[in-house]
């Protein structure tokens, strides 16, 4: 039982099991795409934790950049409302893609984020994703590359926050209600 800011949490996935998986995404992820460049695209702020781990995952050529998206606030449910706060800083026509998301919950997030970068005439769009919670789902998203399937918690760690803390523990854990 570990206690960060005001509320006790319990860990999901422990930090070992998340490195190896991981390491098996960024192989699986390389071999997919042979020797091409692939551009990593990170969701702020959740997703850098990942995409640090995962870009050096990856053999061979990776590049990434990072969007900023918001669509939470500050509490633990989405307001269902999408804004880009940070865009990428450079041309994704013609490149292999791959968005980077801390956790795909409803889906509206990476709705919106794959029809947008799809206007910017990329060679390919994927999404990898560290966590997956499909039994929120609101839209459809396919997620090419997911680390672990997981229920209907609400976790933090491993860059996922609640209120900004807790983004920096090392294994995904279930925030318990007080």
């Amino acid at each position: 039982m570990e206690t960060t800011a005001s509320h006790k949490t319990h860990v999901l996935i422990p930090q070992d099991q998340i490195s190896k998986r991981i390491e098996e995404l960024g192989a699986q992820i390389r071999a997919d795409y042979s020797d091409r460049t692939i551009y990593l695209i990170g969701i702020l702020k959740g997703a850098c934790v990942f995409l640090s781990d995962l870009a050096r995952a990856i053999p061979g050529p990776v590049r990434f950049d990072f969007l900023g998206v918001s669509s939470y606030g500050r509490g633990k449910t989405s307001s269902g409302e999408v804004k880009v706060t940070k865009d990428v800083d450079v041309s994704l026509e013609g490149e292999d893609v791959v968005i980077v998301e801390d956790i795909v919950d409803t889906g509206v997030t990476l709705t919106y984020l794959t029809h947008l970068l799809s206007q910017r005439r990329p060679r390919s769009i994927q999404i990898a994703a560290l966590l997956d919670k499909p039994s929120r789902r609101m839209r459809p998203v396919h997620v090419k590359y997911v680390g672990f399937t997981i229920p209907d918690e609400f976790v933090v760690g491993f860059g996922l926050d609640y209120a900004e803390d807790y983004r920096n523990l090392k294994e995904i854990c279930v925030v318990e209600e007080p």
